[in-house]
C-alpha cells in the first residue's frame, strides 16, 4: 500500500474530522444528562482535536481488552477538567458502556467531575493541576526500562502556570524520555478568564526547548496539523529528549454559541438542542465531503484500506450500486476485568540482616540491608528527594539494580506522582524524604486514586484484587530525630497533618528489629499507600526475635500487673519512657510501657479500663492522644480527662509551636519529653492522687 500512502493519510484526515464532530455531539449529550446538565466544555472542545487524533489516528497502542497489561502505550489526562471528553471517547473506544455517560457527576456514578481510576480504563486520579504530567513521567521510565512503549498526556497552558510541573519536565529531559509525548492544549484561556491566561505564559516553546525539549508548534483547530505532529513522534527518529507539541487554539474551539467558550456551563434545553443540531449539521456535511472524494478514488485496493481505516473508528463504509453510506459503528464494551496479581515480594528470609539485641542501628542501616535481599525481586522500586543518603533506599537497592534505584533531586512532589506511576504498574515502590517535605496536595490526590481503585476492585468494574497501590512513604528524622536542623525541617505536626488522609497507613518506628519486620509487613503486598515514620539516629533494640509487627497492634514493651500507670508512645520516646519506667521501678513505683506503632483502638480501651492512670508521651503533637480522645468518643464512653496525662510538644493550653534546633537531651529535657523528667512527672502526679 505504499503507493497510496498520501491518498490514505488524507482520506484518514477526513475521517477524523467526522469522528471529532461525532465526539463534540456525544460529549454534549453526556453533558445533558449530567445530574447538574454540567460540562467543562471550553476546555473540553479546545482539546478535542488533539485527543481524537491520538486515539483514532493510530498513533497510541492501547489494548482496549486488557489496560493493565504492561508493554501498551499509556495516556494521563493531566487538564483533568476535560473528562467528559475523555469518557466520550473512552465509551466509544469500548471501556465501558454507553450507560455510564449518564446521570454522571452524580454520587450513583461512576463518572466523576474528574478522572479517576473508578472509571474503567483510567489509571490515575487528576484534578489537582501540574501532577499528572509527573505521573506520566513515571510511566515513562517504566517504558524506556522494562518495556517499549511511548506515554502521551496531555496538560492546559493555565496549568503552566502549577510551579510542580516543572519539576518533571526537568526531570524527564534529564533522563531522556524520549518515549514521551506532552501535548500543550494552548488555548489562551484560564478557567473562569476565558480570553487570557490570568499569568502570560510567553513563549511555550521557548521554555520547553530551555529544559531540553523537542518542540512543535502546530494549528491546534486543524485536524491534519496536529496528526502530522503527533505521526512525527510517533514514527520519527528518537534522540534522548522527550516531545511537546504545543496546540495553539482557543477556548471552546470548535462549539458554535459562545457560551461554548466559558471554562463550565450548565446546558440549557434550548442552548443543547441549538449546540447538538449544528454540530450534527456539520458532521454530516463532513460524512458529505468524505463520501464525494472516496467516489473519485479509482483503486479498489485503496478503497479497502479507507475502508479498515474507517472501521478503526468505529465507521462503517457501505457499497453499492447507487451510493456510498457511512454509518456509526455502536460501541461494545470490549474490556475485560484484570487479571489478579500476586503483589507478595519474593526474597530469601535467611538473608535479611541479623540484629543483635544489645547494638544500636541506624534505620538506613536496617533499610539498606533489607533492600540489597528484597531487591532482588524486580518489583520494588525506590525514588528518594532531597537526601538519598538518609533513608538507606538508594544504596541498597542500586547494589542489586541501580536502574530500579531512583532520585527525584530535590523535588519531592514529582518524586510522589513518579512513585505512583510504579505503583499503579504493580511495583512496590518506596519514596523518601523528610517527615515536612512530603507535599499534601499530591498525597491527597494519590490516596483518591487508590480509593477508586479499591471501588472498581470491590464493583469488578475493570481491576481485580492487587491493583491497588503498594507505596510507602518513608519518613526519615521523625519525631524530634531531626535535632539541629531546626523547625523548617522537625517532624512534629506531620503526622497530625496526614492523619486526615483518608486509606494511608500511619506507622511510627521504635526498634531496629521492629522496622525491618514493618519491611517483611510491607512485602507481603496488598498494604495500600503507608506513611512510615524513622528515627535517623542509631537506636537501640526494644523487641526480642519473636517479634512480627501487625498494623493496628500495639504492643507491651514492659508489662506489669501491679502498674500503677501505662505510658503510651510511639518513635523514639518509647525508649525515654523505658528509662522513665526503670527510674520509677527503682523507687518502688510500678509502671507499664505500650509502644503503639499504629493505632490500637481495642487495646487503647482496654488500657482506660484497667489502667488508673494513662500517660501518652509524643515526641509530636499528640497523635496517639488525639485519636484515643476520638475513639472513646466514638465509643460513647464516660471519660475521667484526670486521668488522661498528654505529655507532647504542645504548649501548655493545647497550642502548637514549631521546634527549634537542639541535641536530643536538650530538646526532651526542653519540652519534658526525657526519661529523668517524664519520671519526675509521673512520680508528681501519682503522689497528689
Amino acid at each position: 500500500m505504499g503507493k497510496y500512502k498520501e491518498e490514505i493519510r488524507k482520506g484518514k484526515i477526513k475521517l477524523l474530522n467526522i469522528k471529532d464532530s461525532q465526539i463534540r455531539m456525544i460529549t454534549l449529550e453526556q453533558a445533558f444528562n449530567a445530574v447538574d446538565k454540567g460540562i467543562h466544555i471550553g476546555g473540553c472542545f479546545s482539546s478535542t482535536i488533539p485527543m481524537v487524533c491520538l486515539f483514532y489516528g493510530g498513533i497510541i497502542n492501547i489494548d482496549v481488552k486488557n489496560p493493565t497489561e504492561a508493554g501498551q502505550d499509556i495516556f494521563v489526562l493531566s487538564k483533568g477538567h476535560s473528562i467528559a471528553l475523555m469518557a466520550s471517547i473512552y465509551c466509544d473506544l469500548g471501556y465501558f458502556d454507553s450507560s455510564v455517560l449518564k446521570k454522571s457527576r452524580s454520587f450513583s456514578s461512576i463518572l466523576n467531575g474528574h478522572p479517576g481510576p473508578s472509571l474503567p480504563g483510567v489509571h490515575v486520579s487528576t484534578g489537582p493541576l501540574g501532577q499528572g504530567i509527573s505521573v506520566a513521567a513515571g510511566f515513562s521510565l517504566i517504558g524506556k526500562a522494562d518495556y517499549e512503549y511511548d506515554v502521551y498526556s496531555i496538560v492546559g497552558d493555565g496549568e503552566l502556570q502549577e510551579g510542580i510541573l516543572w519539576e518533571p519536565v526537568m526531570y524527564a529531559a534529564y533522563k531522556k524520555l524520549d518515549n514521551f509525548c506532552v501535548i500543550i492544549d494552548r488555548n489562551r484561556g484560564q478557567l473562569d478568564d476565558v480570553k487570557n491566561n490570568v499569568i502570560d505564559m510567553g513563549d511555550i516553546k521557548a521554555k520547553f526547548e530551555a529544559f531540553g525539549w523537542n518542540v512543535l508548534e502546530v494549528d491546534g483547530t486543524q485536524i491534519k496539523t496536529v496528526y502530522n505532529a503527533l505521526d512525527s513522534f510517533k514514527t520519527g527518529e528518537r534522540n534522548g529528549r522527550p516531545t511537546a507539541i504545543i496546540c495553539n487554539t482557543y477556548k471552546g474551539y470548535g462549539g458554535f454559541s459562545s457560551l461554548m467558550s466559558k471554562h463550565k456551563i450548565n446546558l440549557t434545553e434550548m442552548v443543547y438542542h441549538q449546540e447538538y443540531n449544528l454540530q450534527k449539521n456539520r458532521y454530516e456535511k463532513r460524512v458529505e465531503e468524505f463520501k464525494e472524494w472516496f467516489e473519485k478514488q479509482e483503486s479498489d485496493e485503496l478503497k479497502q484500506a479507507l475502508i479498515e481505516t474507517a472501521k478503526k473508528m468505529n465507521f462503517e463504509i457501505n457499497i453499492n450500486d447507487r451510493s456510498i453510506n457511512i454509518n456509526c459503528i455502536k460501541p461494545s464494551v470490549k474490556l475485560r476485568p484484570a487479571k489478579i496479581k500476586d503483589k507478595r515480594i519474593n526474597y530469601k528470609i535467611d538473608l535479611l540482616p541479623e540484629i543483635d539485641s544489645n547494638k544500636e542501628y541506624s534505620a538506613s542501616d536496617i533499610i539498606e540491608k533489607a533492600m540489597k535481599v528484597f531487591a532482588v525481586d524486580k518489583r520494588v522500586v525506590s525514588i528518594d528527594s532531597d537526601l538519598s543518603s538518609a533513608s538507606g533506599l538508594m544504596a541498597g537497592i542500586s547494589s542489586v539494580d541501580r536502574e530500579r534505584a531512583l532520585n527525584a533531586g530535590i523535588a519531592e512532589a514529582n518524586m510522589m506522582s513518579m512513585g505512583e506511576a510504579f505503583a499503579v504498574c504493580g511495583y512496590n515502590v518506596w519514596v523518601s524524604t523528610f517527615c515536612p517535605f512530603f507535599d499534601w496536595k499530591v498525597l491527597r490526590r494519590i490516596a483518591v486514586g487508590y480509593q477508586e481503585r479499591l471501588e472498581a476492585i470491590k464493583e469488578k468494574t475493570w481491576l481485580s484484587e492487587g491493583h491497588g497501590l503498594d507505596m510507602t512513604f518513608l519518613a526519615t528524622a521523625a519525631n524530634l530525630d531531626t535535632r539541629e536542623n531546626g523547625a523548617t525541617h522537625m517532624g512534629n505536626d506531620d503526622i497530625m497533618v496526614f492523619d486526615e488522609i483518608a486509606h494511608l497507613k500511619i506507622i511510627d518506628v521504635s526498634c531496629p528489629r521492629q522496622l525491618l519486620s514493618i519491611m517483611k509487613w510491607i512485602m507481603g503486598g496488598n498494604k495500600g499507600p503507608v506513611y512510615l515514620r524513622v528515627m535517623r539516629a542509631p537506636s537501640g533494640v526494644l523487641y526480642d526475635g519473636e517479634y512480627e509487627f501487625d498494623y493496628q497492634k500495639g504492643f507491651y514493651i514492659m508489662e506489669r500487673q501491679d502498674a500503677e500507670a501505662v505510658v503510651i508512645s510511639s518513635g523514639r520516646e518509647v525508649h525515654e519512657a523505658v528509662e522513665a519506667a526503670n527510674i520509677l521501678i527503682d523507687k518502688g513505683i510500678a509502671i507499664s510501657v505500650v509502644d503503639m506503632p499504629s493505632i490500637d483502638s481495642k487495646m487503647l480501651r482496654e488500657l482506660y479500663n484497667k489502667t488508673k492512670i494513662m500517660f501518652f508521651a509524643e515526641q509530636n503533637n499528640g497523635y496517639i492522644y488525639k485519636n484515643f480522645i476520638k475513639i472513646m468518643f466514638a465509643s460513647g464512653s464516660m471519660v475521667d480527662t484526670g486521668r488522661i496525662i498528654p505529655v507532647n510538644l504542645l504548649v501548655e493550653g493545647g497550642d502548637r509551636q514549631f521546634i527549634h534546633s537542639g541535641t536530643m537531651q536538650e530538646l526532651t529535657d526542653g519540652y519534658g519529653l526525657s526519661g529523668q523528667m517524664l519520671a519526675a512527672k509521673i512520680e508528681k502526679i501519682l503522689n497528689e492522687r
